[in-house]
């Protein structure tokens, strides 16, 4: 299935002020090609003709391959910081906070699997000064849940030791979803998303965690 068929909709595709339309068809087509071939073994040809357009025409958006990765980056990283803090700063104790900010993340990366594989395992291919921009947004997203967490502990609501290490495999724990999640398979997103917020309250030892779901 390609970036463009994924389901659930502005999650999944935060593409929407990628304009004009030529610079987000050859956005998608360098998503779905990095997906497919890796950041290396993709030519700005192959971009170009996955768009249906001439190689020439990319550059007319494009400076650089790296140019279109940085901004598939760029964009990904912030739709993650926002699906974070908006979770983080809604109404509710940390647990119900944590539970939201994690099944919508997990729900992010499901539905925007080839989006989010980009987004997440590029990361080296960017050079320097991207890469520290990127970097600078990864740690914005380690922020949100971080503060989840520390207020949790706070409160006495969580039961957590090393807060920076739970931090990390929690998002660890999302990310990887990316990777695995098949549109075929047994569980949508959603049932995946509300899976994994359960198992990270159990992991925070969160007040009132039940057992994990089948």
């Amino acid at each position: 299935m390609s970036t463009a068929e994924e389901p659930a909709g502005a999650e999944a595709q935060p593409w929407g002020e990628v304009t004009p339309d030529a610079a987000r068809r050859l956005l998608l087509a360098a998503v779905e090609a990095f997906a497919e071939r890796g950041y290396h073994a993709t030519t700005t040809r192959d971009i170009a003709g996955r768009a249906g357009m001439s190689p020439a025409a990319l550059y007319i958006h494009y400076k650089t391959k790296e140019e279109l990765l940085h901004r598939i980056s760029r964009i990904g990283h912030q739709k993650a910081v926002e699906i974070l803090r908006t979770a983080a700063r809604a109404e509710g104790g940390p647990g119900e906070r944590l539970a939201e900010a994690v099944s919508s993340f997990v729900r992010w990366h499901a539905g925007g699997r080839t989006t989010a594989r980009v987004v997440q395992y590029e990361l080296d291919s960017l050079g320097p000064d991207a890469r520290a921009e990127i970097l600078g947004l990864r740690r914005q997203v380690d922020a949100e849940v971080r503060g989840i967490i520390e207020e949790g502990v706070r409160s006495g609501e969580f039961d957590v030791i090393d807060v920076q290490g739970t931090t990390l495999a929690v998002l660890s724990l999302c990310i990887d979803v990316a990777r695995w999640f098949n549109v075929d398979g047994p569980r949508t997103p959603e049932e995946v998303g509300a899976l994994y917020a359960d198992l990270v309250l159990r992991m925070v030892g969160a007040r009132g965690a039940g057992p994990a779901q089948r």
